[in-house]
C-alpha cells in the first residue's frame, strides 16, 4: 500500500525469516518442556503467528513471512509464547527492533537476546499536548507564574482485552513538588479527543514590583511535565499503563509557549529486573524495504533502455543483462526484472533471447539450465507469480490430505519406528507419489499461457543447438517445470502459499520422499537408479519404472510447451484464494421499502439490540474463490451468505469513527454491504487487494462510495440524509483484474534504479572491462574476469546510458531528501518528538543511494 507524500508514493514492505530460538527458560514443572510459538507485531498488533513447536525448549520455527507494511510503525516486534497444558499463552520474551535500525540487520542472519515482557515496557500512540506559561493576577494583585497544560488528543494507543477506556494523568514534577490532576475517561476508542486544559502553579512571589520578582521555590528550567495515560480497568487489579512522556519546561523558552507531538515511552524502571540472558535468544533474518517512487515520467530513460532489453543484439550488451552482471546474486536482478517485463508483456521475448544465449554457450546436454544463471532465476520468478493459483488447484487438495492424515511413509529401515511396517510404509508412500503424479501430468490445460510460451521457447533452442539427443526439448523445460516448480512446492508447500506453516518433522519427511520421486519421474533421466544415493530410494523406483509414466511426462511436457495452443483457458473446479476467520455484519436495502420509501436503508441488528454496535459482529469464517465469496458459521460449515463474484461492485475501507473499531472494511453488493472487521491491518490489505482484484473487471463497479457508515439518519462521511445518496469519495481502483500479474511498473524500475546505485562500483568496473577489450583484445584481466562481454562496443555504449540514467535519478532524490528535511518540523504529527527515524535515515544516507534501506 503506498503513501503519497509530496508527488511521490512511499512503499514500505518486510521479508522475515524466523529461524529458531534456543535455551527458553524450563517450565516451572516437572515436565519443563515447553509448547512455543512465535508471534510478529507492527508494535504490538499481531501480523503473524508460526505454528507450535511442541516440547522443546530451542523451538525450530523455520517459517517464512512477508507483508506490504500499510501504516506507519515504531518498532517490528517479536514475541515468543508459551501454551500451557489448558491451552493459555503466556508470553516469555520478546525482541523489539526500531524502525530506524532495521537496515543494521538487513539480510543478515542475527540472534537476538529475549527481553523481558512487562505492562510498563509495552507502549505505543503519541499524545499532543500544548504548554503555555503565563503571568497571573491574584485576588490578592501580587502576580505569580502559572502554567497552562492542554491535553488535545492521543491516537493508535493500544487495544487492552478488547477495548480501550484512556485517561491522561498530567503532573508537575520538581525537587520538592508533585502535584497530579486527571482527564475524563474517553470510552471505547484508542484515538481519544480530550481537549482539557490544567493550571500549575509554577512560582510562589516573596515581594513583587515593577522591576523585578524574586522566585522562592526552584527555577523553572528545573520543573518538568509528566502527562501518563492510563486505561480504566474494572478488574481489581487496577488500571493499565499505556505509556507517558516527560516535558521539561525549559522547551518553553522565551516565547513560553510551547505545541507538539509526542511518541509516548515506557515507565522509567518499569516492570521487574529480568536478566537477558535468563529468556533464551532467536535467530531472525530480517529485510526491511522502503521504496520513495517518483511520478512515472521520471522513470521514462531507464525504463526504456530495460525493456528493449531483447531487442538489443547481442543480449549480454542490454541493460537487463548487465544487471544481472554486476549484482551480487541473480536472485536479486530477476525479481524486480521479471515483474517490469510481466508488466508491460515483454517477459517472454526477454527471457527467450537470454535463454538462447544460454543454450549457445552450454556444450553438454545434460547440464541445460541446470547452472543459478538469470535465465533459470528470471524463469523461476514467472513462474512464482504467473503460476502460483495454477500450483494451488494443482497440488493444494492431496498436500492438504498429506498434512492431515499423517500416515507413516517412512521407507528408510534405519529410521523406521518399531511400531511401523515396512511394506506398510511403502504402500502409502506409493500411493502418494501416484496421486501427485497424475494431478501434474494431467493439469496441462490449466498451464498459464506465459509459462506455455516460454517453454515453447526453451524447447526450440535446445533442440535446435543438440539436434543429435532426442530427449533434450523435454529435459530443458522438466528441469523448470518439475525440478524447479512442482517438487519444491511439495517440498516446502509454506513457500508456495500452499499451506500456512512449515510441516511437522514427521509430514515434511513424508513429502521430502514424495518431492525426490517425482523430480526423478519428471527428469526423464536414462538411469534411475542413478539418481538416488540411498538405496532404499533406488528399490522404491522400481514401483515406477514402467513406460506409462515416461510417456505420461512426455505428453504432459509436450502440452504446455505448444504457444498459443491453450490460449483460453477454463476452470471448472473454483479456486480457492483466501480463506479465514472475521468478524462480520450486514447493511442491506428492505425490498419493502420503509414509510413508503422503496429503496431505503436498513440495518440488520442482532437480537434484542436497540443499536447498531460491536455486539452485531459475528465471528465467521470466510472463503473465497475465483467464483464466488462466501461466509460459514464456522470452518467446514456450509455457506450462510454466498456472494458470486461479479455482483461485487466496490471494496474498500470503512473509517474507524463509523463503529469505533479498527482494521474494517466494506464489501458493497447491489442492495446490501457486508461491513467486516479483520484482525490486523495487513490481513484487512490483503483481503482488500484480493477481492478488488478478482472483481475488477465487474461491469457495473462504482465510481464512488461513502467510506463512512450511514448511522443515527445520516451518513457520517459526508452528513447526507438521505440513506441513497450517491458515494461521496471516489472509489479506489486501476488495478488490473488478473491477480499474479498486479505490478506496479514505476516501482519495480525504483528497485533497478537501486540496484544500480548500489553496484554502481561494478557498473564503472565493467565499463573499464569493455574499453580495455575493444582496445587490446589480448589475455583477459584478472579483475574483469567476472563479467560477459561477447561485444565490448555495444556493451560499453549501454554502460554509458544506464550510468547517465542513474546519475539523474539520483539527483532527484538528493533533491527531494534535502528539500524534505528542510520543510521538517520535529513535534508535528508526522514527526511527534522522539521520533528519531526520519533524522537518521537522512544523517546516515550516502549522497548517491536511493531510499531502498
Amino acid at each position: 500500500m503506498a503513501v503519497e507524500e509530496e508527488g511521490l508514493r512511499v512503499f514500505q514492505s518486510v521479508k522475515i525469516k524466523i529461524g529458531e530460538a534456543k535455551n527458553i527458560p524450563p517450565y516451572p514443572g516437572p515436565n519443563k518442556m515447553r509448547d512455543c510459538y512465535c508471534t510478529v507485531n507492527l508494535d504490538r498488533e499481531e501480523v503473524f503467528r508460526t505454528k507450535i513447536v511442541e516440547k522443546s525448549l530451542c523451538p525450530f520455527y523455520g517459517e517464512d513471512f512477508y507483508c506490504e507494511i500499510p501504516r506507519t510503525f515504531r518498532h517490528l516486534s517479536f514475541y515468543i509464547f508459551d501454551r500451557d497444558v489448558f491451552r493459555r499463552d503466556s508470553s516469555i520474551g520478546k525482541v523489539a527492533v526500531k524502525k530506524e535500525d532495521l537496515q543494521k540487520y538487513h539480510g543478515k542472519d542475527t540472534w537476538f537476546q529475549l527481553q523481558p515482557v512487562s505492562a510498563d515496557s509495552e507502549v505505543q500512540g503519541k499524545v499532543h499536548l500544548e504548554l503555555r506559561l503565563s503571568e497571573v493576577i491574584t485576588d490578592s494583585g501580587v502576580i505569580s507564574h502559572k502554567l497552562a497544560t492542554r491535553v488535545l488528543e492521543c491516537q493508535g494507543l493500544p487495544i487492552i482485552n478488547g477495548q480501550c477506556d484512556p485517561y491522561a494523568a498530567v503532573s508537575l514534577l520538581g525537587p520538592s513538588r508533585s502535584e497530579a490532576k486527571k482527564t475524563k475517561v474517553k470510552r471505547k476508542t484508542n484515538n481519544p479527543q480530550f481537549e482539557e486544559v490544567f493550571y500549575f502553579e509554577v512560582t510562589r512571589p516573596l515581594s513583587y514590583t515593577k522591576r523585578q520578582f524574586d522566585v522562592e521555590e526552584e527555577d523553572v528550567d528545573k520543573l518538568a511535565l509528566r502527562v501518563d495515560l492510563w486505561n480504566a480497568s474494572n478488574l481489581k487489579f487496577g488500571d493499565e499503563f499505556l505509556g507517558g512522556v516527560r516535558v521539561p519546561l525549559r522547551v518553553l523558552g522565551q516565547a513560553g509557549v510551547h505545541d507538539a507531538w509526542y511518541f509516548l515511552q515506557p515507565r522509567e524502571n518499569g516492570g521487574k529486573s529480568v536478566k537477558v540472558e535468563d529468556l533464551g535468544s532467536l535467530r531472525l533474518n530480517i529485510v526491511y524495504t522502503e521504496d520513495h517512487v517518483f511520478p512515472s515520467e521520471h522513470y521514462n530513460p531507464l525504463r526504456d533502455l530495460l525493456l528493449d532489453s531483447a531487442n538489443v543484439e547481442p543480449v549480454s550488451a542490454s541493460t537487463a543483462h548487465i544487471l544481472g552482471e554486476v549484482c551480487r546474486e541473480k536472485q536479486e536482478a530477476a525479481i524486480p526484472l521479471v515483474r517490469l517485463f510481466l508488466h508491460y508483456g515483454k517477459v517472454v521475448p526477454f527471457i527467450s533471447a537470454i535463454a538462447h544465449a544460454e543454450v549457445n554457450r552450454t556444450q553438454d546436454p545434460n547440464t541445460i539450465f541446470r547452472g543459478n544463471s538469470l535465465t533459470s532465476k528470471c524463469i523461476d520468478e514467472t513462474m512464482k507469480l504467473a503460476g502460483m493459483h495454477y500450483l494451488q488447484v494443482t497440488l493444494k487438495p492431496i498436500v492438504d490430505e498429506i498434512c492431515t492424515e499423517h500416515k507413516p511413509c517412512e521407507i528408510d529401515p534405519v529410521k523406521l519406528k518399531e511400531s511401523e511396517n515396512l511394506e506398510t510404509n511403502r504402500e502409502n508412500l506409493r500411493q502418494y507419489v501416484d496421486r501427485i503424479f497424475n494431478v501434474i501430468t494431467t493439469s496441462g490445460v490449466r498451464c498459464p499461457t506465459v509459462m506455455c510460451d516460454i517453454f515453447f521457447s526453451l524447447r526450440e533452442s535446445a533442440a535446435t543447438r543438440f539436434q543429435v539427443d532426442q530427449d533434450v526439448r523435454y529435459t530443458a523445460v522438466s528441469s523448470f517445470i518439475f525440478l524447479r516448480f512442482f517438487a519444491p512446492a511439495i517440498l516446502s508447500p509454506n513457500l508456495f502459499h500452499l499451506r500456512p506453516h512449515h510441516p511437522d518433522p514427521a509430514t515434511s519427511r513424508t513429502l521430502t520422499l514424495i518431492s525426490k520421486t517425482i523430480q526423478t519421474l519428471g527428469s526423464l533421466a536414462k538411469s534411475k537408479s542413478a539418481n538416488f544415493k540411498e538405496s532404499y530410494m533406488a528399490s522404491f523406483y522400481d514401483y515406477f519404472n514402467e513406460q506409462k509414466y515416461a510417456d505420461a511426462v512426455k505428453n504432459f511436457l509436450d502440452l504446455i510447451s505448444t504457444s498459443g495452443k491453450w490460449d483460453q483457458k477454463s476452470i471448472e473446479t473454483p479456486i480457492m484464494l483466501k480463506e479465514g476467520s472475521l468478524k462480520v455484519t450486514i447493511k442491506r436495502v428492505d425490498a419493502k421499502g420503509s414509510k413508503g420509501t422503496k429503496g431505503r436503508f436498513m440495518i440488520k441488528r442482532a437480537q434484542g439490540r436497540k443499536r447498531f454496535g460491536m455486539k452485531n459482529f459475528k465471528k465467521r469464517w470466510f472463503r473465497l474463490t475465483n467464483h464466488e465469496f462466501t461466509y460459514h458459521k464456522t470452518k467446514g460449515e456450509g455457506a450462510l451468505c454466498s456472494i458470486p463474484i461479479e455482483n461485487i461492485l466496490a471494496v474498500e475501507r470503512l473509517e474507524e469513527e463509523s463503529f469505533k473499531m479498527k482494521n474494517m472494511f466494506q464489501v458493497i453488493q447491489p442492495e446490501r454491504a457486508l461491513y467486516i472487521q479483520a484482525n490486523n491491518c495487513v490481513e484487512a490489505r490483503d483481503w482488500i487487494d484480493i477481492l478488488t482484484k478478482v472483481s475488477q473487471c465487474n461491469r457495473k463497479r462504482l465510481s464512488t462510495y461513502h467510506p463512512s457508515a450511514y448511522l443515527n439518519g445520516h451518513w457520517l462521511c459526508c452528513k447526507h440524509s438521505a440513506d441513497t445518496a450517491p458515494g461521496c469519495t471516489p472509489c479506489t481502483g486501476g488495478l488490473p483484474a488478473n491477480i499474479q500479474l498486479d505490478v506496479d511498473g514505476d516501482r519495480e524500475t525504483e528497485r533497478i534504479y537501486s540496484l544500480f546505485s548500489t553496484y554502481m562500483t561494478k557498473l564503472i568496473k565493467m565499463q573499464e572491462a569493455c574499453g580495455s577489450k575493444s582496445v587490446y583484445d589480448g589475455p583477459e584481466q584478472e579483475e574483469y574476469s567476472s563479467f560477459v562481454i561477447d561485444d565490448p562496443q555495444e556493451t560499453y555504449k549501454t554502460l554509458k546510458q544506464i550510468i547517465s540514467a542513474v546519475q539523474t535519478l539520483e539527483q532527484q532524490h538528493t533533491k527531494y531528501k534535502r528539500d524534505k528535511f528542510k520543510k521538517t518540523k520535529i513535534g508535528s504529527q508526522e514527526h511527534p518528538i522522539g521520533d528519531k527515524s526520519f533524522q537518521c535515515y537522512v544523517h546516515q544516507q550516502p549522497e548517491n543511494t536511493t531510499y531502498s534501506i
